[in-house]
């Protein structure tokens, strides 16, 4: 491949679970500071487009990670986009540890927005010349196929949208609901296993003071769930997932 662009990170103690394992959310959190990153590259920050009143707003995208990095680890991530329409882009991502192997791999199907009108508008022609582009998909995945909401589950937990929550766009940020669906989970679950697969629809936004309720419920074994995020005073549908977990070694 000739047209990508890779990150290199050292993964800090704050990242890291009680395993000494970097967390999902910090994961997520790199994947997307490494998009920010190629923005910045091609001389289209993301605080030059937000003077504009435009922002990048994630649809939806699966994560697949088959090892998480360690304290002080150093991997690279390898970010491109593989298709373009005239308001949104498709980034793929590839993990590597230090010795080259793929740890993990990412799809996400990125919306360039409107912040103030809140619609898509179209994407800058300088901004698809500029930007790594190759059709190669990391993950062939469908991330734009439906995932039923649940209505009843397992477990679910309770939380109010803080200032913390919210992003530069005005809205809650993803990596957010990620954490959302992992406090939901029981914590005897998460002892013995891992988020390997992470597979999620962003449907509506949430703003500070927000009461939210998130959902999780079996799916088709007892290693896969379903998850719904959902608003509660207008009991309107935020998000749903739908994870898959590998037993620790």
């Amino acid at each position: 491949m000739t047209h990508y662009f890779d990150k290199k990170f050292e993964l800090g103690f704050f990242g890291m679970n009680k395993f000494g394992e970097a967390t999902p959310a910090s994961m997520l959190t790199l994947l997307e500071e490494t998009a920010a990153e190629h923005c910045f590259a091609i001389n289209h920050g993301l605080y030059d487009l937000i003077k504009q009143d435009i922002g990048w707003v994630l649809a939806s995208g699966i994560m697949n990670i088959d090892r998480y990095p360690r304290y002080r680890e150093t991997i690279t991530i390898r970010t491109w986009l593989s298709e373009y329409t005239s308001v949104r882009g498709v980034r793929e991502n590839v993990i590597y540890d230090e010795q080259g192997n793929v740890i993990g791999r990412a799809k996400g199907l990125w919306v360039f927005y409107d912040i103030k009108k809140k619609r898509p508008v179209r994407i800058f022609d300088e901004i698809k010349n500029k930007w790594s582009f190759n059709r190669e998909e990391s993950i062939r995945h469908d991330i734009v196929k439906k995932i039923d909401a649940i209505d009843t589950a397992l477990y679910s937990r309770e939380f109010k949208v803080m200032y913390r929550d919210v992003d530069m766009n005005e809205h809650v940020s993803n990596l957010r609901y990620l954490q959302w669906v992992m406090e939901s989970m029981p914590e005897a679950f998460t002892d013995q296993f891992y988020l390997h697969s992470i597979d999620g629809r962003f449907l509506s936004e949430l703003k500070y003071g927000d009461l939210v309720k998130s959902y999780t419920d079996n799916d088709i074994n007892a290693e896969s769930f379903t998850h719904t995020i959902k608003e509660q005073s207008r009991n309107k549908i935020c998000a749903t997932a739908k994870s898959v977990w590998k037993a620790r070694a």
